[in-house]
């Protein structure tokens, strides 16, 4: 008996999603550059190919998918991790910069502190 061409076709979409995933999150933790632009465009077309894939899904599904989308799952909250730490670390570094460029330009007339609160209200 041959495999359904539709789960054939799901398995390899979840391996490509996977690669771009695990790559990915490895760049991150080792500090790796990464082109950010590729990899979202190969996760967003990953992803918008597996939401077609799924509608054409027969109802009786092979016994590794559920094993298979865990894995997924658990790569996916991995990438998420790093990339909020990535993240959080950018936005602090923007505040620095943003406050050692607000400094810098201040005749000393105004702080710093006191032009920000004036802005924001």
């Amino acid at each position: 008996m041959s495999a359904n061409p539709a789960l054939v076709t799901l398995h390899g979409l979840l391996d490509r999603l996977e690669e771009a995933v695990e790559e990915e999150t490895a760049a991150l933790s080792q500090r790796r550059p990464l082109d950010f632009e590729e990899i979202n465009r190969r996760k967003s077309r990953s992803l918008l190919e597996l939401t077609r894939a799924i509608r054409s899904l027969p109802e009786a599904l092979d016994g590794a998918l559920p094993a298979r989308l865990a894995s997924l799952r658990g790569k996916l909250l991995e990438n998420q991790d790093m990339l909020s730490i990535h993240l959080s670390a950018a936005q602090e570094i923007a505040a620095i910069l943003g406050r050692e460029m607000g400094e810098a330009d201040s005749d000393g007339t105004y702080s710093f502190a006191q032009v920000t609160r004036h802005a924001s209200r």
